[in-house]
């Protein structure tokens, strides 16, 4: 079945140029009526100009599109508020939205300022909330919507020099999954995307046989199937060069180790028990964490008491 967004309204963050370039094309050429925010800053975060906005508004107009720009900093709220009001004096309605702006500030931990680690939380994670909660009314009084978070493998798996950014990232998982739980019952569907891409962003980050192999349309398809109207939701999928997989935070079958003054010692004698893999399951929610523990207690209790 072909995924289509005609008389839908899509909003995606940083989208004057990369992935949120190829986004915000593709959800035209599929009928969505797109904002095209971006604030026109440099990779770290600083300056700013409407011109890289505008240029995709054109190219999709030029398309037969329809397309408005805006150059709004995520990390302002008021200034994103105004962004949705912008979308919905002009079309009515936000269906889509892609939060795919980010910057970053990339040292060692040991060589980081506060005030760096600090300015990528707020654009990343910060900025991803405020465009959520700007829309989420409209979606919950329209009984419909679709939010993709920009994860990132640093954020799920780390990576050397990138601790703000890993953080960043990660908090979007967790943003996602109880976002995906609280918007069920109004038909909103919030998923994540972990692209690879060839990017201002990762230029510095991997040699340039490998960025020759990447292209920020690789990664559209993913998007596309995770802001559609048959979308998942809570699901993280991973993509590149053509390459789709998905990522999952898991729970293993652990062990009981007990209350009493000896369990660090017992648990340190089975750590490996612990965190072997087989069996390990994908918990429905948080509370599953606490309901296998007790249950597990429970049963070596009566064991005992037997």
């Amino acid at each position: 079945m072909s995924i289509d967004f005609k008389g839908q309204v899509a909003i995606v963050t940083g989208a004057g140029g990369g992935v949120g370039r190829a986004h915000a094309l593709a959800l035209a050429a599929r009928g969505a009526r797109v904002v095209v925010n971006d604030l026109g800053g440099a990779r770290d975060g600083s300056g700013g100009s409407a011109s890289a906005a505008e240029a995709v508004v054109a190219e999709i107009r030029a398309a037969g599109g329809e397309a408005i720009a805006n150059g709004a900093s995520v990390t302002d709220f008021d200034a994103v508020q105004a962004m949705v009001a912008q979308a919905m004096d002009a079309w009515g309605r936000v269906d889509v939205l892609v939060n795919n702006a980010g910057i970053l500030r990339d040292k060692t931990f040991a060589k980081m300022d506060l005030a760096d680690f600090r300015l990528v939380l707020e654009v990343h994670l910060m900025g991803a909330v405020h465009c959520t909660k700007a829309v989420w009314p409209i979606m919950q009084a329209q009984k419909y919507g679709r939010i993709v978070m920009t994860t990132s493998s640093t954020g799920l798996y780390g990576n050397f020099g990138q601790t703000n950014y890993g953080a960043a990232k990660l908090a979007l998982v967790g943003f996602m999954q109880t976002l995906g739980l609280e918007g069920e019952k109004y038909g909103i569907r919030v998923n994540c995307l972990a692209p690879t891409a060839a990017t201002r962003m990762t230029q510095d980050l991997m040699p340039q046989s490998v960025l020759d192999a990447l292209g920020p349309e690789a990664v559209v398809p993913a998007m596309l199937v995770l802001a559609a109207a048959g979308a998942p939701t809570r699901t993280i999928l991973c993509a590149g060069a053509g390459s789709v997989e998905a990522a999952h935070i898991t729970l293993t079958q652990g062990a009981w180790i007990g209350l009493d003054g000896q369990a660090p010692e017992r648990l340190a004698k089975v750590l490996s028990d612990v965190t072997d893999r087989e069996d390990e399951t994908v918990p429905e929610n948080g509370s599953a964490q606490g309901a296998h523990e007790v249950a597990r207690a429970l049963a070596n209790t009566d064991k005992t008491a037997a």
